[in-house]
C-alpha cells in the first residue's frame, strides 16, 4: 500500500507540463481544485476526466503511475461513499438495509463525493510527479513574495512545505524497510481483519519516528554545514520566467472553467 503513494514523488521528464513555469502550475492547481466545487452536475466530470487525460499524456506520465495514488485512499473513498449515501435524506428510496435507506440523493452525492475526491488526488499528484523540489520552493516562495511586506516569511515557508512534500515518500520507504525487517523476525502485518492490522501497525511508529527526527537533524546539520541562511541574498541558478506556453496553459485551464460554469447554469 505505502509504495503505492505518488503524492511528494516527482518523475524526471522534459515534457510541456514539466517545462511549464512552477508559479503557473501551482496557479493552475488551485483553479483545478476549485473548479471541481463548481460542477453540480455528472456532465461537468466529463470535461474534468478529458481534461486530466490530455495534461497526463502530454507529461508522458504512465497513466498507470498516476491511477496507483488511488490505491491508498480506497477505505476513506468507500467510507465517504458509504456515509453519503445511507445518510443522506431526500428524494426515492431505492432501498433500505435494516434502519438505513438507500435514496436516489444519497447515490447522486456519493458519486459527486468519490469523484471529487479521485480527481483531487489526481490533480495534487500530477503537480509533484511534473515539478521537481527545488523548482516548487522557488514557485511558492515567488508566489508568497508579496506577503513579506506584512512579515509573512515566504522562503521559510516555502522551503517547509517543499521539504514536507519531499519527506513523504522518503518516510514511506523507511516505513517499508522496517516493515520488511519486523516480518523477517515473525511480525504479521497482512493476515486478521482491518482493525488487527491496524493494531499490528503499532509497533512501526517508534522505529519510524526516531527514523525521521534523526532524518530532519541530518538534513539541519547538511544545510548548517553549507552556510544555508535562508532566503536573504540567496541566488538562484535557474530564474524563473514565465513564457507563452504558460500563458497558453493558464487560458486553456481558465476556458475549462467557464466551460464548468457553463454546464452548470445551462439547462439542457
Amino acid at each position: 500500500m505505502f509504495k503505492n503513494i505518488s503524492i511528494g514523488q516527482y518523475i524526471p521528464g522534459n515534457s510541456a507540463v514539466h517545462n511549464l513555469d512552477p508559479r503557473i502550475k501551482i496557479i493552475i492547481t488551485f483553479i483545478f481544485i476549485a473548479s471541481l466545487f463548481i460542477i453540480t452536475r455528472f456532465t461537468g466530470y466529463i470535461f474534468i476526466l478529458a481534461y486530466i487525460y490530455i495534461v497526463v499524456q502530454i507529461s508522458k506520465v504512465p497513466f498507470s503511475y498516476v491511477l496507483k495514488g488511488l490505491k491508498p485512499i480506497i477505505i476513506i473513498l468507500l467510507l465517504t461513499v458509504g456515509l453519503n449515501m445511507f445518510f443522506t435524506p431526500g428524494g426515492i428510496t431505492i432501498f433500505m438495509l435494516g434502519p438505513l435507506k438507500v435514496t436516489t440523493s444519497g447515490l447522486r452525492l456519493a458519486g459527486f463525493m468519490a469523484l471529487r475526491l479521485i480527481f483531487l488526488i489526481i490533480g495534487t499528484s500530477l503537480l509533484t510527479l511534473t515539478t521537481s523540489p527545488i523548482s516548487l520552493t522557488d514557485g511558492i516562495e515567488h508566489l508568497l513574495n508579496p506577503f513579506k511586506k506584512i512579515g509573512i516569511p515566504a522562503h521559510e515557508l516555502a522551503m517547509m512545505m517543499t521539504i514536507a512534500l519531499r519527506f513523504i515518500p522518503t518516510l514511506i520507504e523507511e516505513t517499508d524497510k522496517i516493515m520488511k525487517a519486523q516480518m523477517a523476525r515473525g511480525a504479521d502485518f497482512e493476515s486478521g481483519n482491518l482493525i488487527k492490522r491496524a493494531k499490528n501497525l503499532i509497533p512501526l511508529l517508534v522505529p519510524l519516528f526516531i527514523s525521521a527526527f534523526r532524518r530532519a537533524d541530518e538534513l539541519a546539520i547538511a544545510m548548517e554545514s553549507r552556510c544555508y541562511k535562508g532566503g536573504e541574498n540567496r541566488t538562484r541558478m535557474k530564474q524563473l520566467h514565465i513564457e507563452n506556453r504558460d500563458y497558453i496553459a493558464l487560458v486553456i485551464t481558465i476556458f475549462m472553467v467557464a466551460v464548468l460554469v457553463w454546464n452548470r447554469f445551462w439547462k439542457w
